[in-house]
């Protein structure tokens, strides 16, 4: 298994810049609470597949595109050119943020992207809605994946659901001795582990505290922990203000955290399956995860065409291959990610897919997946939410 990727972000002033064109309004919109959604571009959407061009570009997560050398029995990009004759460039994004401002340079027909990224390319003009009966493999994509709030707008969908995981919570057992059932352990400013807690490191991340203070602060009316309004958004960053007092160290480097959590510098915080999985297979140090009584953010990868790809037919190819059973049982295992494909965990070592809940649509639906925050609020309540671009700013502020 590969690491995921890290997520650290651009200039606030890029940032800004960019969801303000993305999301279809500025940070400082006073549009009513009535306010329509904001309209997609309107982007034609493929009626056939013919032969490949020859040539696929892709930016993608570290892992996603693997053609044996990283490890030579990992390739299942070269069976995919074979089949094709689509020969694939791939170019390792390292943030959402870096994959959104390289698809809009026009230069690549597709990206993976995560659920903080893909309705900025919905809205912003840089993809396309998929036709999905185009895509053969759809059809046994896990239905809890499919018209999602991250993938699809108004029903239509504008990719193709590749992978997903939980953000959970890890400790060190021999540390904490008390094993955590909740996020206060992370929010609580008198913690005995202050200066060994972690915290992910991104804007994102705020959601995890608006889920902690839906559950606990009612008062605020929270209902879907990326649609914020001023005060809830206000209240998040108090949270995650105090919350700096006891942090050891942001994380958005799987290996850099886990070889924390090994040295004994960590000893607590949000994390992935796969960070606890290395962890526990180096024998380091002892550690448990849980999802805990609030729940969990969580993020879902997702295939999107460029609207103006120059390679459509092999991008169309290449959604439908890399979702195929066998290859996606493949980047789930090497990447550490629950497989899209429904009849993938017939490929998969045995227990893998358990693990990961790959077919567990009631653990899927508990949680609560990374979703671009947009000025129109996604809980229904019109244009008086907070966008990524004050999220962004926030999220300076936090880290001081």
């Amino acid at each position: 298994m590969r690491h995921r990727r890290s997520t650290a972000t651009l200039s606030v002033v890029g940032v800004v810049a960019l969801v303000a064109t993305a999301c279809g309004g500025s940070s400082t919109s006073t549009s009513s609470n009535s306010g329509a959604a904001p309209s997609v571009p309107k982007i034609p959407m493929a009626s056939s597949v013919g032969a490949g061009e020859g040539s696929l570009n892709l930016v993608n997560w570290a892992g996603y595109a693997e053609d044996g050398s990283n490890d030579k029995t990992v390739d299942w990009v070269h069976p995919f050119e074979k089949a094709t004759g689509c020969i694939v460039h791939d170019k390792v994004g390292n943030t959402s943020d870096e994959m959104v401002q390289l698809m809009k340079t026009g230069q690549y027909d597709g990206v993976s992207a995560s659920g903080d990224a893909s309705l900025r390319l919905i809205y912003g003009g840089d993809v396309a809605p998929v036709n999905t009966s185009l895509v053969p493999n759809y059809a046994t994509v896990q239905p809890f994946l499919k018209n999602r709030s991250w993938n699809s707008v108004n029903g239509q969908m504008y990719g193709i659901p590749h992978g997903w995981g939980a953000n959970l919570l890890m400790w060190n057992t021999k540390v904490v001795k008390t094993p955590p059932t909740s996020w206060g352990a992370v929010f609580d400013p008198n913690s005995p582990y202050k200066g060994k807690i972690t915290a992910y490191d991104a804007p994102i991340y705020i959601a995890d505290a608006a889920l902690y203070l839906m559950k606990h602060d009612t008062s605020l009316g929270i209902k879907n922990p990326y649609a914020l309004d001023q005060k809830q958004l206000n209240a998040a960053v108090a949270l995650l203000k105090k919350q700096r007092s006891v942090i050891g160290e942001y994380w958005n480097d799987a290996t850099k955290q886990i070889s924390a959590f090994e040295s004994g510098d960590l000893v607590l915080g949000t994390t992935w399956q796969y960070n606890a999985n290395v962890v526990t297979s180096d024998k380091k140090v002892a550690v448990n995860t849980v999802i805990p009584s609030e729940s969990s953010t969580a993020w879902s990868d997702t295939w999107m065409i460029a609207s103006h790809a120059k390679h459509p037919n092999c991008m169309y190819k290449w959604m439908d291959w890399i979702i195929s059973p066998k290859v996606n049982a493949d980047v789930a295992q090497w990447f550490g990610e629950a497989p899209s494909q429904s009849l993938a965990c017939q490929h998969t070592a045995k227990g893998f897919c358990e693990q990961y809940h790959a077919a567990d649509q009631a653990f899927s639906d508990s949680l609560y997946y990374w979703t671009t925050p947009t000025r129109h609020c996604l809980d229904g309540r019109g244009n008086i939410c907070t966008d990524f671009s004050q999220w962004t700013q926030a999220w300076t502020q936090i880290k001081g």
